[in-house]
């Protein structure tokens, strides 16, 4: 028999405590990887799960104006952002009398680094002109400004804030009270 404070007995006690730390010491780490893989980040939490939530969280719903107390026109369209039925975000743009109004149904939506959001958007769904564009919006302090539009299998027609061969550039936004 071996007693704990024999030297026999030592060396077990010193081995035992060993094994003991080298399990602690792997184990400890290993258990916060996985503790860290299951419990999702704050930022995970925040994110929305819908478009409607995305569009609600960054405000984007409502009508907007590069200046709303003016009549709209094409340089200053009336864009008015609505979720009508569950699962539909739309767009109505007004360029004034004498132009059509141009309805955009959102189909996705990213967002990007530097205050940018990247839209894919179906130009008047349903009719026979119907088209895939994506869009690449710059929101911040209640203006947004399209900085980038492209026809699926199409050219750009915004590049940079710029309309494309016009030299023009795009419109900033407001949000209209």
């Amino acid at each position: 028999m071996v007693l704990p404070f024999s030297p026999e007995g030592s060396q077990l006690v010193r081995l035992l405590l060993a094994v003991l730390l080298c399990c602690v010491v792997f184990a400890l780490p290993a258990a916060a990887q996985t503790e860290q893989q299951t419990e999702p980040s704050e930022a995970t939490k925040a994110q929305p799960e819908t478009l409607e939530e995305l569009y609600k969280q960054l405000d984007l719903f409502g009508a907007w104006a590069a200046d709303c107390a003016q009549a709209p026109s094409p340089a200053n369209p009336h864009v008015n952002v609505a979720s009508p039925a569950e699962g539909l975000v739309i767009e109505l743009h007004d360029l004034g009398p004498g132009y059509a109004a141009n309805q955009y149904s959102v189909l996705t939506a990213q967002p990007q680094s530097g205050h940018r959001l990247t839209v894919e958007m179906l130009f008047q769904p349903g009719a026979p002109n119907e088209e895939r564009q994506t869009l690449t919006f710059l929101l911040g302090n209640g203006t947004r400004r399209t900085m980038f539009n492209q026809p699926q299998g199409g050219p750009p027609r915004v590049k940079d804030g710029v309309v494309v061969g016009r030299n023009i550039k795009t419109p900033t936004l407001k949000k209209c009270l």
